[in-house]
C-alpha cells in the first residue's frame, strides 16, 4: 500500500506555509500536488504576484515528478552537469529554482509542495513549513491501497 496526501493534510500544509509566510511578511502562493503532479490544494495570499500561481504549481509538480527538490535540480542542470538542458526537454514545464520539494513517506514520493512569491530562499523556507506537516502527517489515517507507488532513487 502506498500512502497518499489527503485533502485535509494538503490544507494543513498550505496553512502552515501561509502562517510562515505571514510571519515573514512575504505574500506567496502555495500548492500541494499528488504523486502525478495534480493539484490537491492551492492558496494565494493577498497581494501575491499572479504569475506565482503557475510557478508554485510547477515547482510542486517538478519536485513530485523528478523525486528531488527544485533547488537540487537547478544545481544538476547547469552547463556541463548531468541534467543540463532538462528544463528545455519538457517544453518549459519544469521549474529549476528553489521552492519545490517532493513529499516522501516510507521511502515513497507521494507528492510535492511548491511556493512562489518571495525570493528563492524565502520560498524554500516557507515551503519547508508545509513540507514538515506533510511528511509528519498522522499515519493514523489508513493509507490508500492503489497501484504503482514510486520509490525515490537512492
Amino acid at each position: 500500500m502506498v500512502d497518499v496526501i489527503t485533502m485535509d493534510q494538503a490544507i494543513a500544509a498550505v496553512q502552515a506555509s501561509i502562517e510562515k509566510a505571514k510571519s515573514m511578511k512575504v505574500p506567496v502562493i502555495v500548492t500541494v500536488v499528488d504523486a502525478g503532479g495534480h493539484v490537491i490544494a492551492q492558496l494565494r495570499m493577498d497581494k501575491a504576484m499572479l504569475i506565482s500561481i503557475r510557478i508554485s504549481q510547477k515547482k510542486a509538480e517538478t519536485s513530485a515528478l523528478s523525486f528531488m527538490a527544485t533547488d537540487s535540480l537547478a544545481a544538476r542542470s547547469t552547463p556541463g552537469a548531468e541534467l543540463y538542458g532538462i528544463q528545455e526537454s519538457s517544453c518549459g514545464e519544469l521549474v529549476i529554482f528553489g521552492g519545490g520539494f517532493p513529499v516522501r513517506r516510507k521511502g515513497d514520493v507521494i507528492g510535492g509542495i511548491g511556493v512562489s512569491g518571495g525570493s528563492v530562499e524565502e520560498d524554500m523556507i516557507i515551503a519547508r513549513a508545509g513540507l514538515a506537516v506533510l511528511e509528519g502527517a498522522s499515519e493514523a489515517a489508513a493509507p490508500v491501497k492503489r497501484r504503482g507507488g514510486r520509490k525515490a532513487k537512492q
